[in-house]
């Protein structure tokens, strides 16, 4: 796991708000998104903004919601109000 980088503020309340969103635990989205390898405490860190999720788990994330990557990592966009988002959101 890597640090998280300054730059990203809102990236942990991002993938824990997509998670409560699925109506899944910490443990239930390792089984979701088939995340085999990562323990409940990694997705705790990535929610706590310790460390940075590796692009992988970003892109299972995403897809979960039905949102571009984009509005994942870039601080400038935000979530929409509904998630999973019934059609792809992209933010431009």
């Amino acid at each position: 796991m890597k640090k998280r980088p300054s730059g990203q503020k809102k990236l942990p309340a991002k993938l824990l708000r997509i998670r409560e969103s699925l109506g899944l635990s910490q443990n239930d989205i390792i089984k979701a998104f088939r995340l085999e390898g990562l323990k409940r405490q990694q997705i705790s860190a990535y929610e706590n903004g310790e460390y940075e999720p590796a692009l992988f788990v970003l892109v299972k994330y995403a897809d979960a919601a039905n949102i571009c990557l984009d509005i994942l990592i870039r601080d400038e966009y935000s979530l929409p109000e509904s998630l999973p988002s019934k059609e792809k959101y992209f933010p431009h």
